[in-house]
């Protein structure tokens, strides 16, 4: 017998002691020691932070320090923004250049226009202008006096004040009178489906409120300050 046949006889005899590669190895038995050296090694970098959090940051900071300290700044802006813009609502205080500008508007001849807003709907209008609104309005009669507080223009022949989106309600006054609700004739829709000789009847009659624009004025500084 040769001797290397004999060795390997020998080899075969013997159990095996050698583990196979790591590559070889199940995904199951290799994730839980890599998920666990993962974690052991973030571990050990937290810790040092989590206990030293009154040091001061080197120049170099890391991405998640960065992240939290740009946190506070913006929350103090928002609160800032806030506090102004509600501070501004409070005291209703109006511009100086409209200030300037309102005697001259309301100094102009020809009377002045302005754009009303009624349910979402503009209408461009001037004193003695009727509306007749696509709707029946609740609550109201023939007579009533409505003042219109809600404009996105202002103007006349020389001046346009435009509202961001509207006018303040302070600044002119538009009021309409009720002058009653009108219908339409009635109508009639046939409706009828395909290869059935059923018809159905659908009846409609809508009813509109007409307004008449009586006032449409400028307020002076006095009216606006009382």
């Amino acid at each position: 017998m040769s001797r290397a046949l004999l060795r390997s006889v020998l080899e075969l005899r013997t159990p095996i002691t050698r583990l196979p590669p790591p590559f070889l190895l199940p995904i199951r038995t290799a994730t839980p020691s890599i998920a666990a050296r993962f974690i052991h090694q973030t571990a050990q970098i937290i810790e040092p932070v989590s206990q030293h959090s009154d040091i001061a940051v080197p120049a170099a900071p890391s991405s998640s320090s960065t992240s939290s300290s740009s946190i506070p700044s913006s929350a103090s802006t928002q609160s800032s923004t806030s506090t102004t813009s509600t501070t501004t609502t409070t005291t209703g205080s109006l511009d100086e250049s409209v200030k300037t500008l309102l005697p001259l508007l309301a100094a102009q001849p020809g009377g002045h226009y302005v754009t009303i807003h009624i349910h979402g709907r503009p209408y461009l209008v001037t004193a003695g202008d009727s509306i007749r609104l696509p709707f029946r309005m609740p609550g109201v009669a023939p007579g009533d006096v409505l003042r219109l507080n809600r404009a996105s223009v202002l103007g006349s022949r020389d001046y346009t004040l435009k509202g961001a989106p509207y006018v303040d309600e302070r600044l002119y006054e538009c009021r309409a009178v009720v002058l009653g609700t009108e219908a339409e004739p009635m109508r009639i829709m046939i409706k009828k489906k395909q290869r059935n000789r059923r018809k159905k009847h659908v009846r409609s009659k809508h009813k509109y409120t007409i307004l008449r624009i009586s006032e449409v004025k400028v307020c002076s500084d006095a009216e606006i300050e009382g």
